[in-house]
């Protein structure tokens, strides 16, 4: 596809990444492509809420495992909240996601689906004119999935499933527990374990622990980190 935006286009980029090397080779990538646009760069969520809420951006490339602050450990859980935050707080805003985590992208689908900004991803095995590409379409408004597509294809998920695992496998909670915070009854929650189960295709084995398996693909599929 070629390039609609000229050489001499002013843009604001951000670019959101914890890795320095990594964060300065995209800028690198991205100023060769556009030499006359603004760049701004954060490595942490909470940097990067701040830098949107004060600069009209044209643009963000992001990285999924991010820190929510300096000292944090990075996670790919505090990209895909801060992603989730800025398509409801901007849906107009232009967004490149790069990352090797594209597969948690599952967790917000529905968000990603009804966002209006351009959306595109690009995973890191990408070359850097695949990558190129990808940050173009975002920039025209369009929306590319096709990557993510492929990974949820078949696979229907309910928030509230969603819910139930983050409760029970990052929180540690029980079903009573988990039954109060979403204020359902345990049989309620009983059935979320079955319809999640379910569609990932996880049944009860002689020997095995079905909530053990049911973390294991939850894992695999991205849905937990």
């Amino acid at each position: 596809m070629e390039n609609t935006f000229t050489a001499d286009k002013l843009l604001d980029i951000l670019v959101i990444d914890d890795h320095e090397s990594v964060l300065g080779g995209t800028v690198k990538i991205l100023q060769n492509k556009y030499p006359q646009a603004k760049f701004i760069t954060a490595i942490t969520s909470n940097e990067a809420i701040q830098i949107v809420a004060e600069n009209k951006l044209d643009l963000i490339v992001m990285d999924l495992s991010i820190p929510l602050y300096t000292g944090v450990t990075a996670r790919p859980d505090h990209g895909i909240q801060l992603l989730k935050n800025l398509m409801t707080t901007y849906p107009d805003l232009n967004i490149v996601v790069q990352s090797a985590h594209v597969r948690t992208l599952i967790r917000i689908r529905l968000d990603i689906d009804n966002h209006k900004g351009g959306f595109t991803i690009a995973d890191k095995s990408l070359s850097t004119q695949e990558m190129l590409i990808r940050v173009d379409w975002a920039l025209q408004g369009l929306t590319h999935i096709k990557d993510i597509k492929t990974i949820y294809s078949g696979l229907e998920l309910k928030p509230e499933w969603l819910q139930v695992l983050n409760f029970a496998f990052e929180a540690g909670l029980q079903d009573k527990t988990i039954a109060e915070k979403m204020n359902v009854s345990e049989r309620m929650v009983r059935h979320y374990w079955s319809k999640l189960q379910d569609a990932l295709n996880v049944y009860p084995e002689p020997g095995k622990n079905i909530r053990i398996q049911t973390e294991k693909r939850a894992r695999e599929e991205g849905l937990i980190d």
